[in-house]
């Protein structure tokens, strides 16, 4: 149907919880290819936590407020 996008967008696999597999393998290569540790200080895990937990913050904040920061 013209103007169904949805049905366009090839279908990717992902787990329960929403996240697809496929990124996260493109990430850990990624961190590997540049040396970067997979968990520990500033390892790859640290980081997507930080990212992660930061942005539910901030979305928390937003809906209370009912504005975005700045």
């Amino acid at each position: 149907m013209p103007g169904d996008e949805k049905a366009k967008r090839p279908r990717t696999k992902t787990t329960p919880g929403g996240v697809d597999p496929a990124l996260v393998s493109q990430l850990v290569t990624q961190a590997r290819e540049q040396g970067l540790q997979l968990s520990g200080e500033g390892g790859l895990l640290q980081q997507l936590t930080k990212i992660v937990l930061e942005s539910a913050l901030d979305g928390e904040i937003t809906d209370h407020l009912g504005y975005d920061k700045h």
